[in-house]
């Protein structure tokens, strides 16, 4: 059967750029945010390649990337991700990084997947990272699926296969370093990947432009977006650098890590 797969991904900072976070009372940013390169979230990334896999399996399969970001930085990245698989875009042009608020962003990819014409839930997966680079909230797409009506959610998953009937075997992350096996008779699912098993597929400039050519009409077309404020921020900084060091020896290793947690209460 195909599948209508809905990728939700934001835009994350290059994981190689100094951050340093700008304190506004009603909009922290980080500092030269409009200037800092930015890659599609690498958690994102990960639920758009196992998309991508899918897609192969079962031909006629949809592949939708639903991103909320800045118009100008979104078609940069977009250059790049375009040639890793073919997919479709609908942007929302509006802010992103890690302070704006979950929910806020929940309810406006949520709209604009609801407002889809071709929209076929019964064949609805939608995927997305389980936490993200900028937030880590963890709570993005189940605020989604929540909205969408969908209750089959799946979180920190790392392998999905389909089954011979057109079951969905998830295999999801659990404490202790487990995994736990679920099954579920078919969609609609919500899925929030993990890191997966896939590697990332190598560039292909073919693909990259078939892909363009429906990219920027979309990118043109996106709708603005302004969030509703939903987290009041104090103050912004940098994790302060604290190192206090003493060399010892002969001492036993309980009477360490009473000394180790004594330092941490206070």
């Amino acid at each position: 059967m195909p599948y209508q797969i809905i990728v939700c991904g934001g835009l994350a900072p290059d994981p190689l750029q100094t951050l340093e976070p700008v304190f506004d009372p009603a909009k922290p940013s980080l500092k030269n945010e409009l200037m800092l390169p930015a890659v599609f979230d690498p958690w994102a990334a990960h639920a758009l390649y196992e998309a991508g896999r899918l897609a192969k399996e079962h031909p006629g399969t949809l592949v939708r990337v639903v991103s909320l970001a800045p118009k100008a930085k979104l078609q940069q990245v977009m250059m790049t991700v375009a040639q890793k698989l073919p997919f479709e875009l609908a942007a929302l042009d509006g802010p992103g990084g890690g302070f704006t608020d979950s929910g806020a962003v929940a309810a406006a990819l949520a709209a604009a997947i609801a407002a889809m014409p071709d929209l076929d839930r019964s064949r609805l997966l939608l995927f997305g990272g389980w936490e993200s680079a900028t937030r880590g909230a963890g709570a993005v797409m189940q605020r989604v699926a929540e909205r969408l009506g969908i209750t089959e959610q799946f979180l920190a998953v790392d392998e999905l296969s389909v089954e011979a009937d057109g079951a969905l075997r998830i295999k999801e992350r659990i404490e202790g370093g487990r995994h736990q096996i679920s099954r579920c008779s078919g969609p609609p699912a919500m899925l929030a990947w993990a890191t997966g098993s896939l590697p990332e597929p190598p560039n292909h400039p073919q693909t990259g432009m078939a892909n363009m050519r429906v990219i920027m009409p979309a990118l043109q077309k996106a709708r603005p977006v302004a969030l509703e404020p939903g987290i009041e921020y104090l103050r912004t900084a940098l994790p302060a650098a604290v190192r206090q060091t003493r060399v010892v020896k002969d001492v036993p290793a309980a009477e360490i890590a009473r000394e180790i947690a004594e330092w941490i209460r206070q």
